[in-house]
C-alpha cells in the first residue's frame, strides 16, 4: 500500500549542465554498457561451459557477474535516454521498482565481494583446509544467502519509503530514482526512514568492507612470507588490481550512503554514482577473471571448438 500522494510521476533531471554534449556522452556510456555486459556474459558462459572452471571461486564470480549485469541494466538504459532526449519522466511505481532493483543488486554485489574475499583468503592462507571448507554446495549456499539477505533488507527499506507522502516538487536531480532524493522530496516526517537508511548502509557497506579488509590483510601477510620473489610479484599484482576496484566501489558508496542525514549527500551523488554504474562494472570483468590464465585457456578451447565445428559443417 503506497503512502498518500498527489504525485503520479517524477522527473529525472540527469546532467543538465552537460546536456548539449548528450550525443557524445550517449555513445561513451553505450559503449561502456555494452562492454560491461559482454565481459560479464563471457565470464558466465565460460564458467558454465567449461567443467574446469566449475569451482567455488568461479561459481561465485559468475553469480557476481550476473548481479553486475542486472545492476547496471537497472539504471543505464534510462541514463542513455536522458543523454539523448534530456530529462525523463518515470511513474511513481516504476521509480520505486527501479530504486528497489538498484539497491537489491547493489547489496548482493557487496555481500558477494566479501564472500569472494573470504574465499581467496581460505585458498591462499589455508590451502590445506580449503577443499574441506569450500565446495560447490557451500558456494551455492553462500550465493543464495547473499540474495536472500539483500532481498529482506531492501524490501523493508523500499516498503518504508513507499509509505511516505509526496505532495510537493517532483524533480529528482539524478539519472535514476535514488532513494535519498525520494526521501528528500517527501512531505512526511522522514527522520525514522533516514536512520533506517543510515544503519542499513552501515550493515551492507561497512560490514562487507571490514570482512574484505581482514581477508586481504591476511592475504598480504601470507604473500609477503612466500619464498619466491616471482610468486610474491604475481600475487601482489593480482591483489593490487582487485584492491583498486574494491577501493573505487567502497569509496564511492561510503561517500554516497554512509551519512546520517540524506540531505547531506545529494549535491554530489550523481558523479559518485557514475563510478559504481559505469566505471567499476567496466573494470570488474578485466580485473577479476579476464586476466586469469585459466579463463584465457578456457576461452582458447571454446574458440577452437567453434572453429572445428565450422570446419566440419563446411566440409
Amino acid at each position: 500500500m503506497l503512502g498518500s500522494t498527489t504525485i503520479q510521476e517524477f522527473i529525472l533531471e540527469g546532467f543538465p549542465a552537460i546536456q548539449y554534449l548528450g550525443n557524445i556522452f550517449f555513445l561513451m556510456h553505450l559503449l561502456a554498457y555494452l562492454a560491461s555486459i559482454t565481459g560479464n556474459m563471457v565470464i558466465i558462459i565460460i564458467t558454465w561451459a567449461d567443467h574446469r572452471l566449475q569451482t567455488p571461486m568461479y561459481i561465485l564470480l559468475s553469480t557476481f557477474s550476473f548481479s553486475e549485469c542486472c545492476f547496471i541494466t537497472t539504471v543505464i538504459p534510462k541514463l542513455l535516454s536522458i543523454f539523448l532526449s534530456g530529462r525523463q519522466t518515470i511513474s511513481f511505481t516504476s521509480c520505486l521498482t527501479q530504486a528497489f532493483s538498484f539497491l537489491f543488486f547493489g547489496s548482493i554485489i557487496f555481500f558477494l565481494m566479501a564472500v569472494m574475499s573470504l574465499d581467496r583468503y581460505l585458498a591462499i592462507c589455508k590451502p590445506l583446509h580449503y577443499p574441506a571448507i569450500m565446495n560447490l554446495r557451500v558456494s551455492f549456499l553462500l550465493a543464495f544467502f547473499c540474495n536472500a539477505l539483500s532481498f529482506i533488507l531492501i524490501t523493508g527499506l523500499v516498503f518504508e519509503v513507499s509509505q511516505l507522502s509526496f505532495c510537493g516538487p517532483n524533480v529528482i536531480s539524478h539519472f535514476f530514482c535514488d532513494l535519498g532524493f525520494l526521501i528528500h522530496l517527501s512531505c512526511s516526517d522522514t527522520g525514522s526512514v533516514e536512520i533506517y537508511v543510515f544503519f542499513l548502509a552501515l550493515l551492507v557497506i561497512l560490514i562487507s568492507l571490514i570482512l574484505t579488509i581482514i581477508a586481504y590483510s591476511n592475504i598480504v601477510v601470507t604473500v609477503v612470507r612466500l619464498p619466491s620473489a616471482k610468486e610474491r610479484q604475481k600475487a601482489f599484482s593480482t591483489c593490487s588490481s582487485h584492491l583498486i576496484v574494491l577501493s573505487l566501489m567502497y569509496g564511492s558508496c561510503v561517500f554516497i550512503y554512509v551519512k546520517p542525514k540524506q540531505t547531506n549527500r545529494l549535491d554530489s551523488n550523481r558523479e559518485a554514482a557514475l563510478v559504481n554504474t559505469v566505471v567499476t562494472p567496466l573494470l570488474n570483468p578485466v580485473i577479476y577473471t579476464l586476466r586469469n590464465k585459466q579463463v584465457h585457456q578456457a576461452l582458447r578451447d571454446a574458440l577452437s571448438r567453434v572453429r572445428l565445428q565450422k570446419q566440419s559443417f563446411g566440409g
